[in-house]
Formats: C-alpha cells, structure tokens, sequence
C-alpha cells in the first residue's frame, strides 16, 4: 500500500484540525496517524490518497489557516490498523498562535438552548473563543494559560478527548460546574442573584457598567440614553472621542447603512469594530461631528447574553481613563474604573495581555486598529526577502507596535498606544518578551524610527547594544513605503515605485518634520520628488493640539493676515507670528495632518484645541459635501502650495465645499505629480499609505485621480503608525543584504 507523508504549514494548531483531518481520513478508509508538532500538523498516512490533500486545503475548519500542504511519498511500516490521533511532538515557533474567535453559531445556540450551558457565559470550542487572551507560554495547553486554575469536571472532559466532538482538545472548555464564573459586584460586594439580568436592569436605569471582556474591560451604557453618555463622558474626562456601539446583527439596520462588505466583517472570527455610516437614529453625544458610527456584535457569550437581556444598543468603549491603557485585572478595575462605574460584571478568568478591539473600515477596505482577532498571525514576506536574517522592528511613538520578521514570514504585533504613557510602555515591554518567545526570535538586527528620542528608538539601540548586532534608523516614511510595498507582496527586486505618504509627523533627514510627500523608491532607499510646501510648527508638539496655530502660519503665507486676525482673536497671534519669524521651537513641516487641521480651524471646527488625536481632520471629512470648487495647488521645484485652498475661505466659500476642496485638491495635486513618475518610466506603480490615507474620503479621491495606473494600498495593515514595523524591519533587512 502506497504511504505518504504529509506536511500542513499555517494556523493549524489549536482550531480542531487533528480532528478534522481524522475524520477526512476515516470517511476515506485511510491508515496513519495526525499530530502536532514543532512545524505544523504532521499526516502519516496510506492508501489511496484521492482528495484528501486538496480537502486538507479547502475544507479546513473555520479558524485554520493553511500556508502550505506538502505530500512527499513515504515507508510507513509502523502505521495502524485504523487512523489516529497521535501525542503532540516539541512545540515551535514555527507554529502559530491562534487570535481570539468570536462565538460560533454552535455554542451561540447552546448559551439560548436548554443543554447544560444554557446561559454559560463561558461557552467555547475549537472553532471560537479566547486564545491569545488566555495564553502565558508556549506550547497552547491549558496548563500553560488563565485556564489552567480550573479543573475540568467529568462531562468536559469526555468532550475534550472526543476527537468527534468539536471541543475535542478545547484548551478553555468549561461549564458551569468547572469554569469560570460571572458575577455583578456594586460598592465592593457582590450582588445575590442573575448577573446579567442584573446588569441589563441596571443598564436600563442609566447606570454605567464596567464590563470584563476579553482583552480587557469596556464601560458599557444605553446609547439611546443621551444623559447616561454625557454622564459617561464627563465621568471619562473624554468630551467628543467617538464611543464604540455593540450591537445585536437585528439591531444594526436602525443604527447604520448596513453594506454586505459591513456585514461580512462584522461576522469575521475577529469581530472588529467597523465603521458604518450612521442613520441620525442615536443621540448625537454619541460621535459630535461624525457621519459615521463604529459598531462590533457581540463577540464572547457574555456579550450575547447581557444584549439579549438588555435588547438593545450599547455603548462598549474601553475601560481606561482617557489616553491610558484598557484596564485588565479585577483589582486594577476597582480600583481605576470606580470612579466612572456604578456597577461591575466581573468574572474570574484572568486576561493574559491587554488587547484592545480591532477596528477596520469596509469602503475602501482598510485595517485602522489590528489587535483583538487579528493578531498574532503571521504575514508572507514579499520574493526576495526569503533569507532575510531574524530581525525584529520596534515602530514609532504613537500607535506603537513591534514586528518581528523569520524564515520568510512576519510576526505584527497588536496596538499598543502611545508610549509616554507608563502603563503602555511596560505593555511594549512585555510584547517585546511575549513575541520573542512565541516566535523563538533570535534577533541579528535591531530596526528603529530614525528619531532618536522616540522611547522605542532607545529601547531599540540598548537591544542592539546588548546583543552586539546593528541598529537600523530608517526614516519614519520610508518605513511607510516599504510597509505598503510588503503588504502587496511588491518584490524586493521589483523596481521603484511612486509612493503618496501623508501623515502627521515624521522626521525626515534634512532635519525638518516630513508628513506630506511624494518619494521614489524602494525597499532600499527612496528620493523626495514632490512635498506640501512646509509651514512653521509654532510651539512643536503644541501644533498637533491647537489648530488655530497651523491656519495662522497658513493664512500668513497665502497673504491673509488679516483673515487670521479676524477669525482667532483670542489667540496669542503676535508672540506666535514672532515665534515663526525667529524659528523658535517652530520647526518647518510638510505635514499634511497639520494641513487638515489649518482648514478645520479656519471653518470653525475644534480651532483652540482638539480633544483627541485626528479629530480637527475627521470631523472635516465628515462635513466634506460630495461636489465643488477643485483649485489646482501649484507645485514649484518640488513643493506643493496650498494657498489656493484658504483663497477659497477669504472668498466666503461654503464650509463643506471648502472641506470637499481640501480632500480632492490634495488628492489631485500629489496624484499629478506621481503620474508623471509613471509617465516618465521611473516608477512601476503608485502606492499610497500614510495615516491621512485612514480618510476614506482622501483615499477615494486620490484612486480616482490615479484610476488608470497600478494602485497599491494597505488593507490588512494599518496604513498609520501602527503597520511602521513592518516597513522598517523590511528595509532593515534589504540594506543589510546590499551591504
């Protein structure tokens, strides 16, 4: 009898694989054995084959994710009788990680059924649950995750050595008589009875909850209740941040434009919060000046079972005080959230690591926030890049997250935050330890930002140093690009490309702040072509807080001063003009985040201040009207000259034509310059990246401009700081194999 040997590469441990493939090979009367090991899934197996590789394939279970099936013919003498299911072999990091699932319509029937876990908060099986939430170390057994202080009672555990039952090696299987339990506590003490009928009767009254979710905790509240929002708002010290909806799927139509792409990833494994424009059904508090709302489902059986209780709409927006991390353990949110929540609804399985809800964008698609769901998956490396050596990246200072790259592939890690704050620097720390072990990362270079005072760029040189390997600083938008150009799997030989980069701020090596260019280039290195003709950042880092202070050096330079005067009485123009003049502390900056934030000033929106990061920018793109006036923005040696945008306000244009003017000149003007690259023969393709390209509005304008040329974008990584990683630890390895 014919045998053979049978390699799965991919997501293929701890998703009910083994079984799967036992069953495959029992419906076809094959012989041998399945198990896991450091590389993947193992198949040993003879007889007449048929199918069986390509069904390893396409019939998968609904979380592997399968990079390769490779059959070689094989002597397998000490194969049985019938097929079976094999001890695992040593752990490896070439195996992977599953992220964490949302709840899959059979244990979602079970929670509403009349079974033994009716009602059981903590339902799961191969196909959904927590994963790299509840995980400490490698190998993925129990032993080694939160779960590990609850033993399995007699009826969990006959289902977890099943291998036809789909708990079958189930690491987080519990039930009520021996897992994990829920409870509701209020003024220290916890409250006899329902928890959750507790909460949703609370929740009902306007109170706000905190709520321990997966990754960390969420203060939930009715969104139909503008008072309890405002309240949750004032409580938070958040004034205008947008709060993210949970919602149940036949609630959503009332809420939002529901498109079929909005629906597919809202019921994605990973759950994300996605943006959705909004029916004007809520109260405004909601999201001020958004035309759009972030909804997710329910995604753990505690979500689905407090909105089935509830029935209806919620806030679900993290548990932290403004601009620190979410808070994870039961203590820290007693003693952190008591002052926003009247009421907890606790449980006893402890989170592993913080990770916040991914949240994404359908039209066009893109990720703006990868972590709960979509980490710690891996990504190919584009040709070329097959023998790069082990080399791990450490990001930026806002949106912080670290890359590790390895044998072809790479590890992106999930979003951290910003890394002044203390509690996320020491969750980087961990991150960094956390991959290192999961990916048994050996690095033989160190990527940073090219700045030197970003926290990671310090901890990225002692690394170095500690290990005696190199210290790469690439260039804040050369990591842009190359990240851009990884993704679309661009070959490291594949020639140069015109990339479009608008963000906020990135150092550049002339030694002003970069933020709107065009570059050509590679992952080896680029040249600046085309860049918004820089302004004055009055006052450095004060310039991302205060508008007025970006259309003040603006309006000065389209020869409107007087408009300036007119519209920021209030501000300090005088020591701010004389500030400028003098270059003190007002570096020169193309950014065309500061850009965003002129114009928004000039129409009125958030001028003295913005209250969070990207607001000023986000609130014009809503405002934007769909039609008007598109002035051409000359560009002279190199530099792109917005000064016919505020010609426009001095002419008293409409505020939304005016917004509408700034996306499709901005779009049109880098769009030109970037065609002529392509006309010329210099470039092969025009990408785009840059988290000014996180506006939907921006991005669509800017392909159409480009509609007839080879496009390249981000949609799988977040074309802000928060892909930066990826781009660094690519050009690492590229200039390290030049030299």
């Amino acid at each position: 009898m014919q045998a053979w040997r049978i390699r799965v590469r991919g997501q293929v441990q701890g998703v009910g694989f083994r079984p799967f493939v036992w069953q495959l090979a029992r419906a076809r009367g094959l012989r041998g054995v399945v198990l896991n090991d450091a590389e993947g899934v193992l198949i040993r197996v003879a007889g007449d084959l048929g199918d069986f590789a390509a069904a390893l394939r396409d019939q998968a279970p609904p979380l592997a994710r399968v990079d390769a099936v490779e059959v070689t013919a094989a002597v397998c003498d000490d194969l049985p009788e019938g097929f079976q299911i094999a001890a695992s072999g040593a752990a490896g990091a070439e195996t992977r990680v599953t992220p964490d699932a949302a709840t899959c319509p059979d244990c979602l029937a079970e929670i509403r059924g009349e079974g033994r876990r009716r009602g059981y908060a903590f339902t799961n099986c191969t196909h959904c649950g927590p994963r790299f939430s509840i995980l400490q170390s490698l190998p993925y057994d129990r032993a080694r995750t939160t779960m590990a202080p609850f033993a399995m009672c007699p009826a969990c555990r006959a289902e977890y050595e099943d291998p036809a039952d789909r708990r079958f090696h189930a690491q987080p299987i519990a039930c009520p008589d021996c897992g994990p339990r829920l409870w509701l506590e209020a003024g220290g003490a916890e409250l006899p009875g329902d928890a959750i009928g507790l909460a949703a009767a609370r929740l009902k009254a306007g109170e706000i909850l905190a709520v321990k979710g997966l990754g960390g905790f969420h203060l939930a509240c009715d969104a139909t209740n503008a008072d309890a929002v405002d309240l949750l708002r004032a409580r938070k010290r958040r004034p205008a941040k947008p709060f993210a909806l949970m919602a149940r799927e036949e609630d959503l139509a009332r809420i939002v434009a529901v498109s079929p792409a909005a629906l597919a990833a809202l019921r994605d494994p990973a759950a994300p919060i996605v943006l959705m424009p909004a029916r004007g059904s809520l109260p405004e508090t909601l999201a001020p000046g958004m035309a759009a709302l972030g909804v997710m489902l329910p995604y753990t059986p505690l979500h689905h079972l407090l909105l089935d209780a509830f029935g209806g709409v919620l806030v679900m927006t993290s548990g932290n005080l403004s601009g620190a991390p979410q808070v994870i353990g039961n203590d820290e949110a007693r003693e952190k959230l008591s002052a926003f929540a009247d009421a907890f609804l606790m449980h006893d399985r402890a989170i592993a690591r913080r990770l916040d809800d991914s949240v994404v964008r359908v039209d066009p698609p893109m990720v703006l926030r990868r972590a709960r769901g979509q980490v710690p998956g891996t990504l190919p490396l584009p040709p070329g890049f097959e023998t790069a050596p082990q080399i791990v990246a450490y990001g930026g200072q806002m949106k912080a997250a670290l890359c590790l790259i390895k044998t072809g592939q790479a590890l992106l890690g999930h979003h951290l935050g910003e890394l002044d704050e203390a509690l996320t620097w020491e969750a980087f720390l961990q991150a960094d330890a956390d991959y290192a072990a999961l990916f048994d990362h050996r690095p033989q270079a160190v990527a940073v930002d090219l700045h030197p005072d970003f926290r990671a760029s310090r901890h990225g040189a002692a690394r170095a140093g500690r290990l005696g390997v190199p210290l790469i600083a690439v260039q804040h938008h050369h990591a842009h690009l190359a990240a851009c150009l990884g993704e679309n799997l661009w070959p490291k030989d594949g020639g140069k490309v015109a990339v479009i980069v608008l963000d906020g701020l990135g150092l550049g090596p002339d030694g002003t702040v970069w933020g709107g260019e065009l570059l050509l280039g590679d992952y080896k290195g680029f040249e600046r072509v085309a860049w918004l003709k820089p302004a004055p950042l009055i006052g450095g880092d004060r310039a991302q807080i205060e508008p007025w202070r970006n259309a003040l050096v603006r309006l000065d330079a389209a020869g409107l001063s007087d408009l300036a005067d007119r519209l920021f009485p209030a501000a300090p123009r005088d020591l701010a003009r004389q500030l400028a003049a003098k270059g003190i502390n007002a570096p020169l900056s193309s950014s065309a985040g500061r850009l965003f934030d002129a114009v928004a000033a000039c129409l009125g929106i958030c001028p003295m201040r913005q209250s969070y990061e990207g607001e000023a920018a986000m609130r014009l793109e809503s405002l934007a009207a769909d039609t008007g006036p598109v002035p051409d923005l000359p560009c002279v040696g190199g530099a792109i000259d917005p000064a016919p945008l505020f010609q426009l306000l001095a002419a008293g244009e409409r505020p939304d034509r005016v917004a509408h003017a700034l996306h499709a000149s901005l779009a049109q003007a880098f769009a030109a310059e970037a065609r002529r690259l392509i006309e010329a023969g210099q470039a092969e393709a025009v990408a785009l990246t840059g988290g000014c390209f996180q506006n939907s509005r921006l991005a669509t304008m800017t392909r159409n401009f480009l509609a007839d040329q080879g496009i390249l974008t981000q949609g799988r990584i977040p074309a802000n700081d928060g892909g930066l990683a990826l781009g660094q630890a690519l050009v690492a390895a590229a200039k390290l194999e030049s030299n």
